[in-house]
């Protein structure tokens, strides 16, 4: 294994090569426009490009891409030489600063919502100078976010730009409040954790559900799951042990900051985590990570599934998304800190985050809600489709304290005022962790434990910015105007305290008496993608967005009309392969055996000896492949009869409740056959088989 300070970031052009490579004063304003938001100069576009092609060039890059992130979560490049056509026949290679600072890319062959039609192709890569450009298989990659001709967002990026610069400007505006003059720049980071499988790849070929679905659609459990937690936490086998040590050179290279790894509760599950960045780069590196783990899985014999659910069973892939709020001074605001003053400043932000949670819950649910997450969410030690926030008992009964007016020392409560008596120091991880809990508080960030594992981070940290900056800007707003802050800081707490308790729970969030106190409590019930995509366009939450300048009513249509239309189109295509899995490989490989077995009944039977067991197998086959056979039928039929039109809504609830029961239903005759049929007729790998072969 190379040395890890040697290849960190060698294939990076990241702020050591810039300041080697730019010229000084080139550096410092490239450096402006990424500390302080700044509009880029032309000219210092024209002097980086031309650095960052001689560094790509040296080693050994021949083409350059403006890599973006469109609206199906994914990741898209076009790649184009560095060639420039002279005279004699030959080529000089060239990238100009107008090359980097924007291209040209297809918006009509991606989703865009209806933001883009078919004849209207034009859309826009722009460069971000805040996420460092890299080198990928011999290709020069420029992060950029990526717009239409209309300037609407179409891509993940472009909005989360956009919240982080709300957030960043309502929260200077809290922090001058409390005298904090040096802080200049508020930055949200994030650390996602990566949850993921690795199965054979010869096995995976052979699977058309995990080839077309990424998923199993079919499949029996094994006699062994995850019953006895022998494989969390336990010895990594030295095949998947090569796999992460490659991964974790070739993340490093990018300069991916992977930090830990370890194997997860299910069998054949693993996670890798790294440290905290902020969130736009975090985001990008996070769709790097999945796109070299399916690499580098390839080059192992291995294949790296990231469905969400791949397992019926067992438990699923999540991304848990570490969430805090950082100074240009390297202050975290979620640290309580140990003075009166930091105390009451952790405070506000602590409830400012509270009541963001609690008033758009409904669109912190929308922002994971995929078909694939549908299948994870509420079991298996993932978090229910219900937000709620845990604070631990600790810190929840320090805002108890609060709202009654006395203060909370652990053994006795006297009067106070928030900012005037020290508040109680809250170390970190003085309480338990609850791994039932969407949204927990973890010394002094938020984990969001919602977020799937397939999915870009975008979505659900575009919301937590932007709602999080409404919080604050309401704070800011009242605070600014009053004529004692004190007084005015600490009604303020209270009052937040007490409007929006109802969203803290530090219980067993799996049971049924908590989804009945969180129907009570008003909470959002939202179980289905379906239920909870629509929520994008809810009034207030558009008012939301529009008010920040984050996405407009058009932008959020589009991306509830894009999430629907993925969500219907995702059934469909598991609906078919279901019934291509039926039709081509079940029913014959059963009716095979089924003939095979009644044979030898009648060749015992014509010998004069008894055959029941053999009777009563035909008989189970027999009655269970007409059962099949209905189901198949009824699936079929429900798909054939989908509703035509352009509501997409109406196809995305049509899919859920009426072809997923379908499907469900077939499943369980194709399980229950499987348990009854030879090993050797059944026409793909089983779950014993997937799960333990590595």
């Amino acid at each position: 294994m190379a040395c890890v300070d040697e290849i960190f970031g060698i294939n990076v052009f990241n702020d050591s090569v810039m300041r080697q490579r730019l010229p000084k004063e080139t550096y410092k304003t490239l450096h402006k426009t990424i500390d302080e938001g700044r509009r880029l100069d032309p000219q210092v576009a024209s002097v980086v490009a031309n650095a960052m092609k001689d560094w790509a060039l040296e080693r050994g890059a021949t083409h350059y891409t403006h890599w973006f992130q469109p609206l199906n979560s994914v990741t898209a490049e076009k790649h184009d030489a560095f060639i420039t056509p002279v005279d004699g026949g030959r080529v000089i290679q060239e990238f100009s600063g107008k090359e980097l600072v924007r291209g040209e890319a297809d918006a009509s062959s991606l989703p865009s919502g209806g933001l883009r039609s078919t004849f209207e192709a034009r859309g826009y890569t722009a460069w971000d100078p805040t996420s460092y450009a890299f080198i990928k298989e011999h290709v020069l990659c420029v992060p950029t976010a990526y717009c239409s001709y209309g300037g609407e967002a179409l891509d993940k990026k472009t909005p989360l730009l956009r919240s982080m610069e709300a957030l960043n400007r309502q929260a200077v505006r809290i922090l001058k409040l409390f005298g904090r003059m040096d802080a200049t720049r508020v930055t949200p980071t994030v650390g996602p954790e990566q949850e993921y499988f690795l199965i054979e790849k010869s096995l995976y070929d052979r699977r058309s559900d995990l080839i077309f679905a990424g998923r199993t659609l079919f499949g029996a459990p094994a006699p062994k799951g995850q019953e006895l937690g022998d494989h969390f936490f336990g010895t990594i086998k030295s095949r998947v042990q090569a796999f992460m040590t490659e991964l974790n050179e070739e993340l490093w290279k990018v300069g991916v900051l992977a930090k830990t790894e370890h194997n997860e509760t299910a069998p054949a599950q693993h996670e890798m985590a790294p440290i905290h960045s902020i969130v736009n780069v975090a985001c990008d590196h996070n769709q790097l990570t999945m796109e070299i783990m399916k690499k580098v899985a390839r080059r192992h014999g291995l294949h790296c599934l990231l469905s969400e659910k791949p397992f019926a069973g067992v438990n699923g892939s999540g991304k848990h998304n570490n969430w805090s709020m950082s100074t240009n001074t390297g202050y975290n605001l979620l640290e309580p800190g140990d003075s009166p003053h930091e105390s009451a400043q952790f405070l506000l932000f602590l409830t400012a985050v509270i009541k963001a949670v609690d008033d758009y819950q409904d669109l912190l649910r929308a922002s994971v809600a995929s078909a694939g997450n549908d299948h994870r969410l509420g079991g298996c030690e993932a978090p229910p489709a219900v937000i709620s926030i845990f604070l631990g008992d600790e810190l929840t009964e320090i805002l108890k304290s609060i709202e009654a007016g006395s203060i909370y020392n652990g053994r006795e409560k006297t009067d106070m005022t928030v900012g005037v008596h020290m508040l109680p120091k809250f170390p970190k991880d003085t309480t338990d962790r609850n791994r039932t809990s969407p949204f927990a508080f973890t010394g002094n960030k938020f984990e969001f434990r919602s977020l799937g594992s397939s999915a870009s981070i975008s979505d659900a940290n575009v919301v937590l910015n932007t709602s999080v900056a409404e919080s604050l800007r309401q704070f800011a707003d009242e605070l600014e105007n009053a004529s004692d802050f004190r007084s005015a800081l600490h009604d303020l707490i209270v009052r937040t305290i007490h409007d929006h308790k109802r969203i803290i729970f530090n219980g067993n969030n799996y049971t049924d008496e908590w989804l009945k106190e969180a129907e009570k409590r008003g909470l959002a019930r939202l179980d289905s993608a379906v239920d909870a995509l629509p929520c994008y366009t809810a009034e207030k939450n558009i008012r939301l967005f529009e008010t920040h300048k984050v996405l407009s009513e058009s932008e959020l249509r589009s991306r509830r009309d894009i999430g629907l239309d993925s969500y219907a189109k995702i059934i469909a295509i598991e609906a078919n392969t279901m019934i291509m899995m039926t039709r081509r490989q079940i029913l014959p490989a059963v009716l095979r055996f089924t003939g095979d077995i009644a044979a030898a009944a009648r060749n015992i039977r014509d010998i004069g000896a008894d055959c029941a067991s053999g009777t009563e197998l035909v008989s189970s086959l027999s009655a269970t492949t007409d059962q099949l056979g209905f189901d198949l039928r009824q699936l079929e039929s429900v798909l054939k009869a989908r509703p035509s039109g352009d509501d997409p809504l109406a196809d995305a609830r049509y899919m859920h409740d009426i072809v997923l029961p379908a499907m469900s239903d077939l499943r369980a005759s194709a399980d229950k056959l499987e348990t009854l049929t030879d090993r050797s007729y059944w026409p793909f790998p089983t779950y014993d088989e997937l799960l333990f072969s590595v």
